[in-house]
């Protein structure tokens, strides 16, 4: 280890290292950097004991540590506040600072912003990328998601109200998350590790030539990533470095989760050593990641979804059952089992029950060891949106038909066993113009339209009863696959419908026996309860939540309305 001391005050000082290495000097910002320069040239010692916000604490909202009690909402920081339809002060639009506005409302009176998150009912706030990325001049800032690393462990410049000011940067994330657990909302960080935006300027490639990057037989950069390099994970020091970073922004900006872009990529000893180092930081800390099958390096050590069973602690994003409930990400016209093609029922089913190996006729593309390793979701940023797909993939062309499919295919995620995801603005119906990968689109395409809240209220108002039902009632945040072998079921049904029964009264839930049917049939179906008796709806139609709508007396069977999901419960036993 080379260790140089300079004597004296040196915050604020601007460096970068001047390197002799194989012959050549070459100039680099320091990796370990956790200040920089506008557009992060120079690197900037800090005093960070300085850029803490008034009252900063380590205190955290609370929450059990237990994967399946969390929703999580996944939020560009720009897409918050840069839309006209919310009255965001203007040096607050597409900043950090937008965050931090609590009690922001319409001109109709409405909540937006942080204050309508909050009162959807989400755990867990996914930023994306907030690390200090190049694609953006940070003194003229245009929108652009941001996977594109450049100082690892430095907060991007664009999002603060002076990128010339180091600290400024800091202080402002600093407060975005101090006011967002003063919400109740923890905060997940999407990191990005796995490739970087420029791997021949990048500063470990200037430090030690030819060590961080994963290369060919010829010697050349593999892009397994698609972003033209791929970081060597398995290699000691980029281990290390991985580690030492998560562990930086765990402790120093008090983050709740992490992310993890394209995990696949990652080996597996890397992403276990993460685990081991967040948990003794605090064991409440999520780690989820795309665990696609990708990458040049042994399949055996990747961390991906054929190998989540090496994975204990850290869950995936599921696309069996993405893809079963609407249909291929890839192409626009297809079609899943909520919008008609019913051959893809074991798909949803499968991620119904988190993934697990929960029955010999249920087939998961990969097989979790318990549903707190399952990220169910029907939308992300990637994509289209759940919104475009439906006006893509279906005939229709009415307005309140598709509302509906909407309704029925984002119920199914949020009530599965597992870590339920929502995209931000899917609960009022976002569309991005069917724009399918808006990474640099603009605010036009891309910024949250918070007029849509009144406007697709019911969807809304359907997505927070369905948030509130599932806090409310632990049968719908089963963490241990014996617990869900034991007090779940499937009920039998036609090939158009999905039905089971969770035994909440065995779960410790006030309901005794909980049914959920989705019915994706273009017209009304009867499906067979559990038992003769007394059944209670709090889920009908496009209404949901705890209060009973209705009770349907001394039956056996009940009839569900089309494209849509039926929630009931029996007291008895």
């Amino acid at each position: 280890t080379w260790v140089y001391t300079l004597d004296g005050n040196q915050d604020g000082l601007i460096y970068t290292y001047n390197v002799e290495v194989y012959g050549s000097e070459n100039e680099a910002v320091d990796p370990y950097a956790r200040a920089a320069i506008a557009n992060g040239k120079r690197s900037v010692v800090v005093d960070l004991e300085s850029t803490n916000p008034k009252g900063w604490s380590k205190e955290k909202p609370n929450f059990t540590g237990k994967p399946t009690d969390a929703v999580i909402y996944e939020l560009h920081v720009r897409d918050l506040s840069m839309d006209k339809s919310a009255p965001f002060p203007k040096s607050a639009r597409g900043k950090y600072s937008g965050l931090t506005f609590s009690n922001l409302k319409s001109s109709n009176g409405q909540p937006v912003g942080v204050a309508a998150i909050k009162d959807l009912g989400i755990t867990h706030l996914q930023l994306l990328p907030i690390y200090d990325y190049a694609s953006v001049d940070e003194l003229k800032p245009i929108f652009n998601w941001g996977y594109d690393p450049l100082n690892y462990n430095v907060p991007e410049g664009s999002y603060s109200s002076n990128p010339n000011n180091p600290k400024t940067r800091i202080t402002e994330l600093k407060s975005a998350i101090q006011a967002l657990h003063g919400q109740g909302i923890r905060v997940i960080m999407d990191v990005v590790y796995n490739h970087v935006f420029d791997a021949s300027t990048f500063s470990q490639s200037k430090i030690i030539p030819g060590y961080w990057f994963r290369t060919d037989s010829d010697g050349r950069l593999t892009s397994a990533s698609g972003c033209g390099n791929d970081s060597a994970s398995e290699r000691a020091m980029v281990r290390k470095f991985i580690v030492d970073s998560v562990k930086y922004w765990a402790s120093e900006y008090n983050i709740s989760g992490f992310r993890f872009d394209l995990m696949g990529l990652h080996d597996i000893e890397t992403m276990q050593e993460v685990r081991k180092e967040l948990s003794a930081i605090d064991p409440t800390i999520i780690i989820i990641g795309e665990g696609w099958n990708m990458g040049t390096h042994p399949s055996e050590i990747r961390s991906n979804q054929s190998n989540i069973e090496k994975l204990d602690g850290i869950a995936v994003f599921n696309d069996q059952i993405r893809d079963g409930i609407k249909g291929s990400v890839f192409t626009a016209s297809d079609k899943g089992f909520a919008t008609g093609t019913f051959g893809k029922k074991n798909n949803v089913m499968a991620g119904i029950v988190g993934n697990t190996d929960f029955a010999s006729d249920i087939l998961p593309a990969f097989t979790t060891l318990s549903p707190a390793q399952s990220v169910n979701y029907v939308e992300a940023h990637d994509n289209n949106t759940l919104e475009d797909k439906l006006r893509l993939s279906l005939s229709t062309k009415n307005s309140s038909t598709i509302a509906s499919y909407h309704r029925l295919a984002s119920a199914i995620p949020l009530l599965a066993q597992g870590i339920p995801f929502i995209h931000a603005g899917q609960e009022f119906q976002r569309s991005k113009n069917v724009d399918s990968n808006s990474y640099q689109s603009g605010d036009e395409i891309n910024s949250l339209k918070w007029n849509l809240i009144s406007k697709n209220a019911v969807t809304r108002n359907y997505f927070k009863g369905l948030l509130n039902l599932r806090a409310k009632h632990s049968a719908f945040r089963i963490s241990s696959t014996a617990e869900l072998k034991s007090h779940f079921n499937f009920i039998k049904t036609p090939d158009e419908a999905i039905a089971y029964t969770i035994k909440g009264g065995a779960l410790k839930d006030s309901w005794n026996t909980i049914v959920v049917i989705h019915n994706a049939k273009l017209a009304n179906m009867k499906v067979t309860l559990p038992s003769q008796g007394d059944w209670n709806v709090v889920v009908e139609g496009n209404k949901a939540g705890t209060k009973v709508l209705r009770t349907i007396r001394n039956a056996n069977l009940v009839e569900i309305k089309p494209l849509s999901t039926m929630v009931l419960y029996s007291k008895q036993p």
